[in-house]
């Protein structure tokens, strides 16, 4: 969006804040955007002084799909950036990492073993894009280490280890950023949204729907050999030791690891880690959260232990203090399916078009992304749509700025490497990235006990008639060595 070529600085930017606009983004707000992202790119591109290099490196390089590259690609356009190590317990991926770095012109070297790489002195901040059961312990681990984090979301697997990290964190003074990107990229349509919402936009909230996505199915997966240069133990780490499994593209190792509640929590902390982080922005609950969760309706997960386990289709309901109703749902399905809102158009009064070019009359139920209502209009906000109930909830200036972070960043990577420089709080600090995870922990609970749970957000504490069922899942066992500190 930032390459000039041979335009004008201001025909540059006037095509830019046009395209913005065309795809939606009222025009008043295109051209903050557009400003904010100018300024964080010619911070990437500022000449480095000698004692500015900061020395990187990522632990969990592979496989394809690798978010792992796409935080490589964000972080090395930026020229004081230096990746000195890269980390993973497949042998295949490290050697691609290696190599792919040094095409780069970076010197890194490869390791096995995160605490290897983490014992470097060479190496000043990390990358985390491990599976998700891994993520606490080595974040613990960086933070004593004096390395400051960029850890991908969910930024942890269980309540336990996200309060664990806050304190990390807090004890440590060190600055770590949780990968949701969504508060900054996207053309900053979630953003905007949550600056609509909380300025009073359209009233009262009265519910927000985060649909997030069916999660996949499998059957069993019969168990397979080990790939040769995967070390297996390793990759379970503090988790049961089980067989590897494979059958095609089914597994519970690389990817696959998503589907299953040993290792991960589906899409309620997959695409849930990203929407319901910004229900709870919309909300003003960055450090507080729901008072009640319980499930409107589910279908059983496959329970035989050889498969994918996580609820494919599902509904369930957070209660606020403020009486906000926030429900994550699979988005279709008996159980999942959202509500379908007619006659939402963008900022200049259009209907939302598919890349084709089709036209629909607003959002079925199936659309991912938030469904906000309020006593006075509807917002719809996705990856590709932001759309009202009244052009003019868009398309009006906003007067009064709620001042949703001091900064206005609109490169997720940047805003980590500006508050490494600066020492501030990251937009997805730990606070955020700790909360809004513990909300996708509380959905994930109620699926798997199915009781109607009350939540004390201030003592991070599960009260009432079926407290104890709630609290004995907020930590987990983790298989020796490993042990959660912190």
């Amino acid at each position: 969006m930032l390459e000039r070529g041979n335009l004008s600085r201001r025909g540059f930017m006037r095509q830019s804040v046009g395209a913005m606009a065309a795809a939606g983004l009222p025009a008043w707000y295109a051209k903050e955007y557009f400003g904010a992202a100018a300024a964080q790119a010619q911070d990437a591109a500022r000449p480095v002084q000698a004692n500015d290099r900061l020395n990187v490196g990522v632990i969990g390089v592979g496989p394809n799909p690798r978010r792992s590259n796409a935080l490589y690609g964000a972080a090395k356009r930026f020229r004081h950036v230096q990746f000195t190590g890269v980390c993973d317990v497949d042998e295949s991926h490290v050697a691609y990492a290696v190599d792919q770095y040094k095409k780069d012109n970076y010197d890194v070297r490869g390791h096995k073993d995160f605490r290897e790489l983490l014992d470097r002195r060479d190496v000043d901040a990390v990358i985390v894009a491990t599976p998700d059961h891994w993520h606490a312990l080595i974040v613990l681990d960086a933070l004593r280490k004096g390395k400051d984090v960029y850890c991908e979301k969910p930024l942890t697997l269980t309540i336990q280890e996200a309060l664990a990290l806050k304190a990390g964190v807090r004890s440590a003074n060190k600055v770590l950023q949780t990968g949701s990107q969504q508060r900054t990229e996207m053309g900053g349509k979630f953003r905007l949204a949550a600056e609509l919402v909380r300025t009073g936009r359209i009233g009262a909230v009265r519910s927000i729907e985060c649909r997030i996505g069916d999660n996949p199915q499998s059957g069993p997966i019969p168990e397979a050999p080990v790939p040769k240069g995967l070390d297996w133990n390793m990759w379970l780490g503090p988790t049961a030791q089980v067989p590897y499994r494979k059958d095609g593209g089914k597994t519970n190792c690389h990817y696959e690891f998503r589907w299953w509640y040993e290792y991960s929590g589906g899409k309620m902390t997959d695409w849930g880690a990203h929407h319901l982080d910004i229900a709870q922005w919309c909300l003003g609950m960055d450090n507080s959260g729901p008072s009640g969760v319980e499930v409107v309706s589910a279908k059983a997960p496959y329970a035989a232990g050889d498969g994918y386990n996580c609820h494919q289709h599902f509904k369930v309901k957070y209660t606020y203090p403020n009486n906000a109703e926030v429900f994550a749902m699979s988005g279709s399905g008996a159980e999942g399916t959202g509500t379908t809102v007619n006659g939402l158009v963008d900022s200049r009064g259009m209907k939302r078009r598919d890349r084709g070019g089709k036209e629909y009359d607003g959002v079925d139920g199936t659309r991912n992304g938030l469904l906000i209502q309020g006593e006075k209009g509807t917002i719809f906000v996705s990856r590709e749509d932001l759309l009202a109930s009244d052009r003019a909830i868009l398309a009006d200036p906003i007067r009064d700025d709620p001042r949703l972070y001091p900064s206005r960043p609109t490169d997720h990577m940047g805003n980590f490497l500006d508050c490494v420089r600066s020492r501030q709080t990251p937009i997805t600090g730990v606070d955020v990235g700790a909360g809004s995870v513990i909300v996708c922990h509380l959905g994930v609970i109620a699926l798997q006990t199915g009781k109607k749970l009350t939540w004390d957000a201030r003592a991070n504490r599960f009260t009432g008639a079926d407290a104890e069922a709630g609290n004995a899942r907020i930590g987990r066992p983790m298989r020796a060595p490993w042990r959660l500190e912190g």
